[in-house]
């Protein structure tokens, strides 16, 4: 075959029943995109008359009306800006995706700033196609010269001619197809230009053609432009002195639908709290007042403009649920688009414009670009160094808050590792009073109490109490022994401190006593999300370790002994273990032998944080064929306090005759402490303890 050149061909009949069906989404959408048409030719006319081509008239006032008539099935959509000549019709209508903005834009590149002006394709006007059966184009161009009239049934055919249009400006009227006739409809019009409109940089107005409604107006509040139907002289009323002030019936106005100054738009310096709220309600018709807002205004390297609420939210009741709106130069894009809005903040709610975007043709996604990722980031960081500010200047409001922005912070944590770093040392843990500390305060908390306690229990070989040696690491060492205690004390302060946390306080409360009586400090952690949350924080931090309040028996809590004397307790330990294994017929079982500062405390179960972080995790995905019961036991370990007497008993009478029965108590009485008991242990636990208390009855 002999080589060939040529130019790819479009043929229109194929192109329109693409854009018909499957160019948008929605096919809502042509409110936004006509309206949005309309928008840009106010900003053109404006612009000309900044740069001197055009004067426009002393009582100018942009407007957009969009005019509903439900008999004729019709909407039209009328605005006052810059109008077309026969030729731009030619060239920006009847040539499909060729771009007046983009084209005016590049004619006066110098002078227009690309941020106000919204479309970029040059296919909007032909969504109109979507809901009608022909679409009519009226123009007058500021150049003057003769209007034009433009009409197209949706194929490739259009017939164009001089037209009848009086004033500059366009009107593009849509004859309706019948099975979209609820577009021009009132109240869906309202809800549909609602949606996608609410913030466009002029105003709009709704109304009827042929409009038969009337409302009653006070005189000074009438307009030039309204319809007088008749005078209404109210009534004096018993006790007024002043003659009212005279009414008028007037044809009902058209409606205001949007704001052109949106909140976001305005420097945070000259919004004020009210503002902030009444936004929020509007917007969201959400009328719990929000907790905090952060309002975002860059101008570079891109820009980007927005207000970021974050809600109460009750986690029990709730769905928790956010709503992000994305707006591009005012122009609803779509709520929640994940590209831009970090996935944690999604359960916010808010405002996000960034003219900057790379949408594409349809307006309703983002093109995948490195930029939107940047974006993203930098969204991030705002929110991160907003909450550290918040913690650092308001520590009072901040703690205040916590209870309703931690899911917030910490499922960011867990998605996003750049943030969770900015915020490791702004996270609040609650301790047992109700008091907020943060990250690195509750690492150093229980760090005096266990000082003070080795101090306390410090003693010799013999058991005799000694004063204990504090090494001062500012004083240079005088001595090889100093300067090796100091390298110790160092050593000490680098490894991973633990931060001690219940997740029940009334289940724990046996543990918790024992912590508060040494002046320690544990926090309540209890929601899902704290388990991989602590994971997270251990895994990206070193010197942070956390522990169940029941994991562990430190030597805080021990009274302190001779080596002789440990080594004595050693010894019993392992005679015991076999009795409690014995009496318990439970080879698994670990047990210690410890003497407790608590005299009163017989015995107490600890499960390692490892195991029992494991078996929740496996409880949670119900791994089959696994007994969760003996997998959870394999941590345990049964502590028992050789200061109490029954210990003590079960010591010295090995063949007692209540020694298995006291065995059995001390094991069930530790386990009750740290987990319910279940249903055939708590039976045996029930009838145990009533033949306890008959033995004291005899």
């Amino acid at each position: 075959m002999a080589s060939k050149k040529g130019n790819l061909s479009i043929n229109s009949e194929n192109m329109f029943p693409i854009i018909k069906k499957w160019l948008y989404s929605d096919h809502d959408i042509f409110y936004r995109e006509v309206i949005s048409n309309a928008c840009d030719a106010i900003t053109k006319i404006k612009k000309m008359d900044m740069m001197g081509e055009y004067q426009l008239p002393d009582d100018f006032k942009p407007r957009v009306d969009i005019i509903l008539n439900d008999k004729d099935k019709t909407i039209k959509i009328v605005d006052n800006g810059i109008g077309m000549t026969a030729e731009e019709v030619e060239e920006y209508i009847n040539q499909v995706a060729f771009s007046g903005a983009t084209d005016f834009l590049n004619k006066y590149k110098d002078k227009a700033n690309a941020d106000q002006i919204i479309g970029h394709f040059g296919l909007g006007f032909y969504s109109t196609f979507m809901v009608s059966d022909s679409v009519d184009i009226d123009t007058l161009s500021y150049k003057g010269g003769t209007p034009v009239h433009w009409t197209c049934d949706g194929g490739s055919d259009f017939e164009m001619e001089d037209g009848t249009k009086a004033e500059v400006g366009t009107t593009v009227t849509l004859h309706l197809s019948e099975d979209c006739l609820e577009f021009c409809n009132e109240y869906k019009a309202r809800e549909v230009i609602q949606k996608y409109c609410s913030f466009m940089p002029y105003e709009i107005y709704l109304s009827k053609e042929n409009e038969e409604g009337t409302e009653t107006i006070k005189a000074s509040e009438k307009l030039e432009s309204d319809t007088v139907i008749e005078e209404v002289h109210p009534e004096k009323k018993e006790g007024e002195t002043e003659e009212p002030e005279l009414q008028y019936k007037i044809k009902r106005r058209p409606e205001l639908l949007n704001d052109i100054h949106p909140l976001w738009a305005k420097t945070p310096k000259d919004c004020t709290d009210e503002e902030y709220k009444e936004f929020y309600r509007k917007v969201f018709r959400d009328y719990k007042e929000p907790l905090f807002w952060i309002h975002l205004n860059m101008d570079y390297p891109f820009n980007l403009k927005g207000i970021l609420y974050f809600p109460k939210i009750n986690m029990e009741f709730e769905s928790i649920e956010g709503t992000i709106k994305l707006y591009n130069n005012q122009v609803f894009i779509a709520d929640n688009i994940k590209e831009v809005i970090p996935e944690y903040l999604m359960l916010l709610k808010g405002v996000i414009d960034c003219p900057d975007l790379p949408l594409n043709v349809s307006r309703s996604a983002l093109q995948n670009d490195g930029f939107v990722k940047k974006i993203s980031e930098y969204i991030s960081k705002k929110v991160a160094e907003k909450l550290a500010g918040l913690c650092k200047t308001d520590k009072e409001n901040y703690d205040k808050y916590w209870d309703d922005i931690s899911p917030f912070i910490k499922y960011g944590c867990l998605r996003d590792d750049k943030f969770c770093e900015k915020m490791t040392d702004y996270i609040l843990f609650k301790n047992l009073d109700g008091k907020y500390l943060t990250t690195p305060e509750a690492l150093q908390i229980n760090k005096e109490a266990e000082e003070e306690a080795k101090k306390a229990e410090a003693v010799d070989e013999n058991g005799e109490k000694v004063e204990a040696e504090v090494v001062d690491e500012g004083k240079k060492a005088e001595t090889a022994e100093d300067a090796a205690k100091a390298d110790d004390a160092k050593e000490e302060d680098k490894e991973p401190r633990t931060i001690y946390y219940v997740t029940d306080e009334q289940q724990q409360s046996q543990y918790i006593n024992m912590f508060k009586a040494q002046k320690m400090e544990a926090f309540v952690m209890k929601h899902n999300i704290d388990v991989p949350f602590m994971e997270q924080l251990e895994r990206k931090n070193e010197g942070i370790r956390f522990k169940r309040i029941d994991a562990d028996l430190t030597d805080t809590f021990k009274s302190r002994t001779s080596k002789k004397a440990a080594a004595e307790l050693e010894e019993k330990e392992k005679e015991l273990s076999e009795k409690i294994k014995k009496a318990l017929k439970n080879d698994k079982l670990t047990v210690k032998l410890e003497k407790l500062k608590d005299k009163k405390v017989s015995s107490m179960l600890t499960v390692s944080e490892e195991s029992r972080r494991m078996a929740e995790m496996m409880k949670m995905y119900a791994m089959n064929g696994m007994g969760m019961g003996d997998f959870g036991a394999e941590g345990q370990t049964l502590i028992l306090n050789a200061n109490h007497p029954l210990v003590q008993y079960v010591m010295e009478h090995e063949d007692g005759e209540n020694t298995k029965t006291i065995c059995e108590q001390l094991y069930d009485l530790a386990r009750i402490q740290n987990a319910p008991l279940e249903g055939e242990a708590m039976t045996k636990f029930v009838q145990r303890s009533n033949e306890i208390m008959m033995i004291l009855a005899k």
